[in-house]
């Protein structure tokens, strides 16, 4: 879980705290929550080190001078703060990749058959799936597999924008765990509904952090900078509509309803529980 380090005014001018946080490599970033700045630590181990810094700054015995900004050429990368802020998150994308990749360049049908909720062979063109027996992994790896370039799009740039979020304020064990519980739910919820028949992709996954995210946010004030502004949930539960009642079924797209309603509700049953557990800890 992010740890917050510091809450200051929002005129407060932290650059300079912020700067000397970088200048020891510890990753940290600084949002707005209840009308006040928040510095998170992105490592919570490295809390003991960056309190003694913000200590030793507030003393005065640390000065950090700004320098002004230079031209917009040789400017450094951000790319291992965002690592740090987001593995899980990145990692979810990346794997959700390489299972397009796998479907797009046409790799041998064992490889994709070792990633569907049941193993399959092809006969005569078409897929005869056979029972799973005990291959766990089976439950999850379903949501890696995308079947067109819009699909991979649209649900990496939805985990992106939902699962850092939630990483960075649960950090990346519990979205872990929030992935794996709902993948699982929501490739259960498919398959129980459309039997043996081929299906994948991240979207039951993204619907659940949009569920959690959404909850959590309204039941716990900590979380509340999690919930997805509001045009952005009527845009996802009107698409949810949209596919449920089939229009996008007469534009000839195949749409796994019942994956996305599963993640929705067990993403918001989780951020429920979540919200109320912490939320009593505080």
């Amino acid at each position: 879980m992010s740890e917050a380090l510091y809450r200051g005014a929002l005129d407060e001018d932290l650059r300079p705290l912020s700067a000397l946080l970088w200048q020891q490599k510890i990753a940290h970033r600084i949002v707005e929550e209840d009308g006040a700045q928040v510095l998170l630590l992105a490592v919570p181990e490295e809390r003991e080190r960056a309190a003694s810094l913000l200590r030793r700054w507030q003393d005065g015995e640390l000065r950090v001078t700004l320098r002004p900004a230079p031209a917009p050429t040789a400017r450094p990368s951000n790319l291992p703060a965002i690592i740090a802020g987001a593995p899980v998150t990145l990692g979810l994308i990346a794997l959700s990749i390489c299972g397009f990749l796998l479907v797009y360049l046409n790799a041998p049908i064992s490889w994709v058959a070792a990633l569907t909720y049941e193993p399959f062979t092809l006969q005569g063109g078409r897929p005869v799936f056979s029972p799973a027996e005990g291959q766990i992994w089976r439950l999850v790896t379903p949501a890696f597999l995308h079947f067109g370039l819009m699909h991979i799009v649209f649900n990496s740039l939805w985990c992106w924008e939902l699962g850092r979020r939630i990483e960075g304020a649960l950090g990346s064990f519990n979205l872990l765990g929030l992935f794996l519980a709902t993948a699982a739910l929501s490739n259960f919820s498919q398959h129980t509904v459309s039997g043996s028949v081929l299906f994948g992709g991240l979207s039951g996954v993204v619907y659940a952090f949009l569920g959690f995210a959404w909850v959590a946010g309204q039941i716990n004030p900590r979380w509340r900078h999690l919930a997805p502004a509001t045009p952005i949930m009527l845009f996802m539960v009107g698409w949810l509509v949209v596919c449920l009642v089939g229009l996008v079924n007469v534009l000839g797209f195949s749409v796994a309803n019942a994956a996305h309603v599963g993640g929705l509700l067990s993403g918001a049953a989780i951020g429920g529980a979540f919200a109320l557990l912490y939320r009593n800890r505080s």
